[in-house]
């Protein structure tokens, strides 16, 4: 029972590319728009008809723009709230959860468009909300999970786990080298360390939090700037790497990968956190964790 049990998490728990609207929620939503639209009118599902005084084209228009609106704005808190976690994975179980909270907008925000485009009557009332609610979810249901339901291959990829510490050894080589310089971009705060003292940068907003290792004792520094401008100030150091949009990683605390195509997740020395390597990143940080290795072991 218990392995069953663990192969579902195992499934859910896989990386899966953000759906077309959470990725890039504002042509997303036009594209949901037009295909909306024009399913609306085409099929005509569910007996919809004209309201008020209101051609059925224009009714069909009218609710075509609230749910698109409403599709937008939970599209965008999604998106800015990675699914209300703060892993920068995106995985099957946080596609499913936001085609669910999407759903759930469009049904709320069609509810109260009635009391806007349709006869007011006595709308205020429990069978009249579940009435709207699931006739906008079944007509919602078909351009939310289109975009999804292209990348259901990548459910299946096959997983990647690699290890970079042959049998647990140290590495050959310690690196060391001259000591680094960080400014802030106010240039009131200044941070100085080792290249082998840093496990990772990791960027939170306007600032970008530093993991050091020294003398065997973690520690954050926090300095206000960009993760872009911190990575050009490391661009000396050939093993450090922005793995990510957030994160610049130190290869040599690499312990080991594990994921597919669609992005990697790296353990680190000294570190509990899992720290990604997005998609775009899995052939460069390849190409670069294998010519960190071949340097130090030549």
């Amino acid at each position: 029972m218990a392995k069953p049990i663990h192969q579902i998490q195992a499934f859910f728990n896989r990386q899966y590319p953000q759906s077309f609207l959470i990725h890039k929620p504002l042509w997303g939503t036009v594209v949901f728009a037009i295909i909306l639209f024009l399913f609306a009118t085409v099929y005509q599902p569910l007996g919809m008809h004209g309201a008020r005084s209101f051609s059925f084209n224009f009714t069909i228009l009218l609710y075509s723009l609230v749910i698109s609106a409403s599709e937008y704005i939970m599209a965008v808190i999604i998106k800015r709230t990675n699914c209300f976690s703060k892993s920068g994975i995106w995985t099957v179980s946080k596609e499913l959860l936001s085609i669910v909270m999407i759903l759930a907008s469009i049904g709320v925000a069609v509810y109260f468009a009635g009391f806007i485009v349709e006869n007011q009557g006595a709308r205020w009332n429990l069978a009249t909300f579940l009435d709207s609610f699931s006739r906008s979810v079944l007509i919602g249901i078909i351009p939310v999970l289109f975009p999804s339901l292209l990348n259901i291959r990548f459910a299946f990829t096959p997983e990647i786990f690699q290890e970079y510490q042959v049998k647990g050894q140290q590495r050959q080589k310690e690196q060391t080298g001259d000591l680094i310089h960080i400014k802030s971009k106010a240039k009131k705060e200044e941070l100085s360390f080792l290249p082998d003292e840093l496990i990772y940068a990791e960027s939170e907003g306007n600032y970008v939090v530093f993991h050091l290792v020294k003398e065997e004792k973690n520690s954050e520094v926090i300095i206000r700037n960009s993760i872009r401008d911190i990575e050009q100030q490391l661009a000396g150091v050939p093993y450090f790497m922005r793995t990510h949009r957030a994160f610049i990683v130190n290869l040599d605390k690499v312990i080991s990968k594990n994921g597919n195509s669609l992005g990697y997740q790296l353990k680190l020395k000294g570190s509990n956190q899992v720290v990604p390597v997005s998609r775009q990143n899995t052939q460069l940080f390849d190409q670069h964790i294998r010519k960190y290795l071949l340097s130090i072991h030549h």
